[in-house]
């Protein structure tokens, strides 16, 4: 009886520790960057071509268009991925926009949201891009998980941006510029 009470005082004691990360680290911010060997243009024409998602972020389905005017500010959609046979959907709204430059995002879901921008900036005909994201849990559950997973988070932009990078690269479709 006397082991099964340390016991209990010990898993206590876990589980206390394990929700007070949470409120300890509600957040995880990281920051990520490559440089693409191609131009700014052809790397933000990627980047926003809803047919080339598939290529960079893994488990992608689809995209579903809610609200505003796609690519502006205030442009709402539904994300769709599929996260080892489950379909998981994330809330897309675009909080800033500057064409051939940045986009900022606000991304919503049941367990966390997350705050994403994503830069990119010409580098002798290259283009660097860079990434940034705050996430935070939406509870004290999801916010004690996210404490422990920040660095597979990042580790996961990292490869998402890899992979952009390669579909970058890789791209042979022409994309016209509408200039006025």
């Amino acid at each position: 009886m006397k082991y099964l009470k340390y016991a209990l005082v010990l898993i206590g004691i876990l589980i206390i520790g394990f929700l007070a990360l949470g409120l300890i680290k509600p957040k995880a911010t990281y920051a990520c960057e490559l440089v693409v060997d191609k131009p700014m243009t052809e790397t933000w024409d990627v980047l926003q071509d809803p047919e080339k998602l598939p290529e960079w972020l893994p488990g992608f389905q689809r995209i579903e268009h809610n609200s505003g005017t796609p690519g502006t500010i205030g442009a709402v959609s539904t994300v769709y991925f599929d996260n080892n046979g489950e379909t998981i959907a994330i809330k897309e709204t675009i909080t800033d926009i500057q064409p051939n430059e940045m986009m900022s995002m606000k991304y919503e879901s049941d367990f966390m949201d997350m705050d994403y921008e994503i830069r990119t900036t010409s580098v002798d005909g290259k283009t660097k891009i860079h990434s940034i994201t705050t996430a935070a849990g939406n509870g004290i559950l999801s916010k004690s998980i996210l404490a422990l997973m920040g660095s597979s988070l990042k580790n996961q932009e990292e490869t998402n941006l890899l992979n952009l990078k390669k579909a970058i690269e890789q791209n042979t479709k022409s994309y016209v510029q509408n200039e006025p």
